[in-house]
């Protein structure tokens, strides 16, 4: 598999244009599941692992790579199904979500797909709750599942759901303000979420691109205000049917819509993430997950709408 990734680099340039590559794996069964290649750093041949005592029982060791020292985690047993045999014969996907480096052992690798974010639905509904599909898709005829790693990492690592004592400030609440949240993570819009409430702010919620700008549409055919009454809109980048990249582009396409605060708020990282936020006109962009820093730009954010609406009213 070392030449699985090979150019990984000159992807980038599908962000941005609703496409993605998925890397396609089986976890010992005929299911395919797929990741996007963006989150994939390498895949390698099982390494030596070394156990930790006390760990998540997912968690199989750690292992040593390039002199950094990384968790492997059975990604089978992490999403309810039979734990993985023979490591030493299978597969890792070294991964990188939320600046923290991780490996998933899988029992094997198929190929890269390149494909269209409209390709890419939301789960059946009812099938959402309790189960780790993000998302699904269809290659060769045969049904792809996203798994939604937020979720599993959530459950696995765990990390800081709280906003800190002394980060939220008090705001002006004489001006109504209100917060659009996109993202199909249902793990991730809970989080966003938790931190909005803690500020006291009022929101709406949206599992993809398309859903959110359908939203913003019906907005202004009810005859709202939506620049000056919607405050922001929270992002994620990866989503079905039309990406945070897209979402973005179409709003700074619509003169109704120009002028909206749009923080894109996303696992992926490098440095073609800052360069596509300069490029598609969002006002800035946050690697999940930071309650606090998220906070003080959504904080920072509210400040600037609020001040602009008085300069517009006076």
């Amino acid at each position: 598999m070392a030449g699985v990734l090979d150019g990984v680099d000159m992807r980038t340039k599908l962000a941005g244009h609703n496409r993605l590559e998925l890397l396609l794996f089986r976890l010992g069964g005929k299911q395919r599941f797929g990741i996007n290649v963006f989150k994939v750093q390498e895949v390698i041949q099982c390494p030596p692992l070394t156990h930790v005592p006390q760990s998540h029982p997912v968690i199989l060791g750690i292992a040593n790579m390039r002199g950094k020292t990384i968790a492997i985690i059975d990604l089978a047993q992490a999403i309810g199904a039979r734990p993985i045999d023979d490591h030493q014969d299978k597969f890792v996907i070294v991964t990188e979500y939320n600046r923290k480096v991780q490996g998933f052992l899988v029992d094997s690798v198929d190929r890269i797909v390149n494909m269209n974010w409209e390709e890419i639905l939301p789960p059946p509904k009812g099938a959402a709750d309790g189960t780790y599909m993000t998302a699904v898709t269809q290659v060769d005829d045969e049904l792809v599942e996203i798994i939604d790693v937020e979720k599993v990492l959530k459950e696995v690592v765990g990390g800081a759901e709280d906003v800190s004592d002394g980060v939220i400030q008090q705001r002006d609440t004489d001006l109504q303000q209100h917060v659009l949240m996109v993202d199909d993570s249902g793990v991730a819009r809970k989080q966003v979420t938790r931190v909005l409430d803690q500020m006291g702010v009022e929101y709406t919620t949206a599992n993809d691109g398309r859903q959110a700008y359908d939203q913003l549409k019906a907005w202004l055919d009810e005859g709202k205000d939506v620049e000056n009454w919607l405050a922001l809109v929270i992002s994620d980048v990866e989503m079905p049917r039309m990406d945070g990249y897209s979402l973005t582009k179409a709003i700074r396409d619509n003169p109704q819509l120009s002028h909206l605060h749009v923080i894109l708020h996303t696992s992926l990282s490098g440095v073609f993430n800052k360069s596509m936020v300069e490029k598609v006109g969002a006002n800035d962009f946050l690697p999940k997950w930071e309650p606090d820093t998220l906070a003080m730009m959504v904080q920072e954010h509210l400040r600037q709408h609020a001040e602009e609406r008085r300069a517009q009213s006076s």
